[in-house]
């Protein structure tokens, strides 16, 4: 028989994958002597087993919970439903991967009505054991009976009105009790059933309760958020319970051992004292700065603040960490890796390097390649006039303009309307998350810097501004005050996540200034990294800004773009109206210089790197106007028959338009195909490339060009282009009297140039995957309609586990990548090999590159930086030593 259940004393950090990351962490911090309250965890495996069973809890479970309750009844000198000395447990989950706020917690459960009269007793104290009684009863009642939330703050806040008391903690132990006897007639009427009072039916129930929340909706939506695994199932810790309510010698709190904004060294977090924990992440009250504990109880933050250096240094990682302290006893509940903004993380991982508590490769390892995309992220430009309406508490960095919205789900409508928003909030709970993943940014007039605004906020890199209590929202209105001022929902709105400023209209931004942290580690990543990074740039500006962020080559050219331009379209439209070789030569003649000028331009801005130029990809029809708009212009010239000339040259247009239309442009006239049918077109591009490398040659420029041919299915292709190529090249440099190095390769955009790929490699220097076409040929998914159709249900049913479009499909797309590295590498075992998709700056998909061994991976500008570090990440966890340098 499985063992499902650990006692805290019996598992280990390493074992995350079974007992979850709260577990495993509860286990190691109990294994190295902190003062952590004793309990046990019921493993991940119980919960996949659970779902095996058609949701039944395995069988022997309870009994093996039993088992282990009497030891944990041992270690806490109490005993679960005695009337004398009770214990009282919490029952939260813990998956593998962090999951703030997206799962389900009952504390205080064992309480009844006979084990509360013996709280009050042992306590001496009968309003903090109602209160403990009530906030259970709350609790299990929304966690396990799926009774709303909202209808027991109904029931308290009409008992707060007929006492007259604004806080919880001022309600008396009569007001306590008349607010449970209300929650439990409210439980009968909506169950059918009494309130359970015995402990272990209590605890069965929410066990079940637990692994039924790791299929709730919110769980769902942030797990393909984060892209985690739908079938890792959630642990289950049960843990003896520690009040921090039981007077002003008691507290809570939730600390991380560095600034999660800003990722200063110092202790940063909150608490509150006569306080439970969850008073501090729900924003029910303004809890206060942890160096304000240093006041009130100056031993008990000495001993934390070594603890949480403790757990720091044996973490090797920025800790968030969750206390108690019960009558003047410090208690460790709970620490993981802190979740911090994406400059706090770099800042942080720099920092603990040069401390010496981890090496130059664990601290590239502390950073998610998607943070440093974030700190590229606009900023309000200091020298803007701003109508400061406002302020609250800084709790996620960066800045946000949008349309005001009070609801989630309107959010996520305006979202997909193509409008910005900012959701305003009393305060967010986990049923918002889709809202705050729709919006531009979040304001609350609730919560502090731990709340769950705050904290999601942080993990999505979104602007966030907690506990602006000047804010009165009114809901049924949908309109805020600031004192006087009505803003109402629609209105422009702009927050400062970095100060907590909250200010009235949209603001202008600015670029983010790079931190001498930011810059250091990426040249960490650039010492450990064996992919090449280079960038997709059609422009100088754009070549210009990929060296900027420390790409090293142009990975793709896409010269269809420059066509586009409105000074060439003409001449772009003329060379395909053309009906003889002759007008399609006289337009070709006036676009020559245009590209040689673009080339030039691109080859001189990143001059000694390689640049990969495209030729023409596209369909010819994507340059004229489309089939629908010339319908509607001949008919309306026809009705009105006042320009009969235009009407000629519109009909003419037509009739090549309809010549050209095609059933499937995707897999038609594109690519080479073009230049083997129009072999001019390629010609002029070829000369454009060679006419600007020969200049920038003369000038004492190294330029180092590479043509690259498209869409290509067969070696007669690349045989045909590359004699073309080598003769206009020939040519070129004998005429300008220079010699410069060029390549000639292919892109592989066809299953079938994939699987033929020894052969193409006979007349090819580099080979370059295409993953979007690649991948939407070997699918056989149009990327418009897959992702506007049918592919979201695909996710949603775990057909497929991640976006192909996204990050590469390895199992499809990376079995035909691994042929054709395979292939072309044995006739050419130097053939260079790259990517040029924007899977190219996605993590996952950099990896996967660098186990193959590709040569590099190009990517958008911006999202060099991030390949850097995905592309380091990926070479260090290939070593087995992390901790040499």
């Amino acid at each position: 028989m499985n063992k499902f259940v650990y006692l805290f004393k019996e598992g280990r950090a390493d074992m995350k994958a079974l007992l979850g990351g709260k577990g495993a962490n509860l286990a190691e911090m109990t294994n190295i002597g902190l003062p952590v309250p004793p309990g046990m965890t019921i493993t991940t495996e119980a919960c996949t087993e659970y779902y095996r069973l058609g949701r039944k809890l395995p069988e022997g479970l309870m009994d093996e919970i039993k088992r282990n309750l009497s030891v944990v009844e041992q270690q806490a000198e109490k005993k679960f439903g005695d009337l004398k000395n009770p214990l009282l447990v919490s029952v939260r989950s813990g998956a593998m991967f962090s999951m703030p706020g997206m799962m389900d917690t009952i504390l205080n459960l064992g309480l009844n009505e006979d084990t509360v009269q013996s709280v009050a007793k042992n306590t001496g104290n009968l309003r903090f054991a109602y209160d403990a009684y009530r906030r259970f009863i709350q609790m299990f009642s929304d966690v396990v009976l799926e009774i709303p939330k909202y209808e027991f703050e109904d029931i308290l806040h009409r008992q707060k009105d007929v006492q007259g008391v604004k806080y919880d903690q001022e309600l008396t132990p009569e007001s306590l009790r008349k607010i449970i006897d209300s929650y439990k007639e409210l439980v009968q009427a909506k169950t059918s059933n009494v309130f359970p009072e015995n402990p272990l039916d209590q605890l069965a129930m929410a066990i079940e309760a637990v692994f039924r929340s790791w299929n709730n909706d919110r769980a769902i939506v942030y797990r393909n958020l984060n892209k985690i695994d739908h079938d890792l199932g959630t642990a289950v810790n049960i843990q003896s319970m520690v009040f921090g309510n039981m007077g002003n010698d008691s507290g809570t709190g939730v600390a991380f051992t560095r600034n999660p904004s800003t990722g200063e060294n110092l202790l940063y977090g909150e608490f509150l004292t006569n306080a439970q924990g969850e008073d501090v992440v729900a924003g029910i009250r303004t809890p206060r700065p942890i160096a304000q504990l240093n006041d009130e109880m100056p031993v008990l933050y000495t001993e934390f603040s070594r603890i949480a250096r403790l757990l720091e240094s044996h973490y090797k990682n920025m800790q968030d960490i969750e206390f108690t302290i019960e009558r003047g006893r410090l208690y460790i509940l709970q620490t993981r890796n802190g979740k911090r903004t994406a400059q706090a993380s770099v800042r942080v991982a720099f920092e603990m390097a040069q401390e010496g508590l981890i090496t130059k490769q664990q601290a590239l390892l502390l950073v998610e390649p998607s943070q440093l995309d974030q700190l590229l992220h606009r900023q309000i430009d200091s020298n803007a006039t701003l109508n400061v309406a406002a302020k609250g508490l800084p709790a996620s960095p960066g800045a946000a303009s949008g349309e005001v919205v009070f609801d989630a789900d309107e959010a996520e409508r305006m979202d997909k309307a193509g409008k910005k928003v900012l959701l305003v909030r009393t305060e967010t709970t986990p049923d918002d998350i889709h809202g705050i993943v729709a919006a531009q940014g979040i304001l609350t007039s609730r919560g502090g810097m731990t709340s769950h605004a705050a904290v999601v906020a942080r993990g999505m890199g979104k602007p966030c501004v907690c506990g602006c209590e000047a804010i009165r929202i009114d809901y049924a209105k949908q309109e805020f005050n600031i004192g006087t001022i009505v803003i109402k929902k629609g209105e422009l709105v702009s927050i400062d996540g970095s100060t907590g400023r909250v200010i009235l209209g949209e603001v202008p931004m600015k670029d983010p200034e790079i931190s001498k942290e930011y810059t250091s580690l990426l040249g960490w990543a650039d010492e450990f990294k064996r992919l090449g990074i280079r960038a997709n740039a059609d422009t100088p500006e754009d070549a210009k800004k990929a060296r900027e962020f420390g790409a090293i080559g142009i990975g793709l050219v896409r010269t269809e773009h420059m066509f586009m331009q409105q000074d060439r379209l003409p001449y772009v439209q003329q060379m395909i109206l053309a009906e003889t070789l002759e007008d399609r030569q006289k337009a070709l003649a006036h676009l020559l210089p245009m590209q040689e000028g673009d080339f030039y331009g691109i080859l001189q801005a990143m001059e000694g790197f390689p640049v990969t130029i495209r030729l023409l990809d596209p369909p010819l029809h994507e340059f004229l106007p489309s089939l629908e708009e010339l319908l509607v212009e001949t008919t309306e010239l026809r009705i009105t028959e006042k320009n009969p000339k235009l009407l000629e040259e519109k009909l003419m247009l037509l009739k090549k338009v309809r010549a050209l239309h095609e059933f499937n442009p995707m897999l038609g006239h594109r690519g080479c195909r073009l230049g083997i049918t129009f072999p001019e077109i390629y010609e002029m591009q070829m000369q454009a490339i060679f006419n600007a490398a020969a200049r920038l040659t003369k000038e004492g420029y190294k330029v180092l060009p590479e043509v690259e041919i498209p869409l290509t299915i067969d070696v007669n292709e690349m045989k045909f282009f590359r004699e073309k190529i080598e003769v206009i090249a020939a040519t070129t440099m004998k005429a300008a009297n220079v010699t410069f190095h060029y390549s000639i390769g292919t892109m592989i955009e066809m299953p079938r140039a994939a699987l033929l790929a020894e052969e193409l490699a006979e007349f090819c220097d580099f080979f370059s995957f295409g993953t979007n076409d690649l991948t939407q040929t070997t699918l056989g998914f149009s990327r418009d309609d897959a992702e506007g159709k049918f592919l979201p249900h695909y996710l949603e049913r775990k057909i497929l586990k991640e976006n192909p479009f996204v990050a590469i499909d390895q199992k499809g797309v990376g079995k035909l990548m691994r042929i054709a590295v395979e292939g072309g590498r044995k006739v050419r075992p130097g053939l260079e090999i790259g990517i040029c998709g924007e899977h190219g700056g996605e993590p996952s998909s950099v990896r996967f590159c660098h186990e193959i061994g590709l040569n590099f991976v190009s990517c958008s500008p911006y999202r060099v930086p991030l390949a850097r570090l995905a592309a380091a990440q990926a070479a260090i966890s290939d070593s087995e030593n992390i901790g040499t340098r």
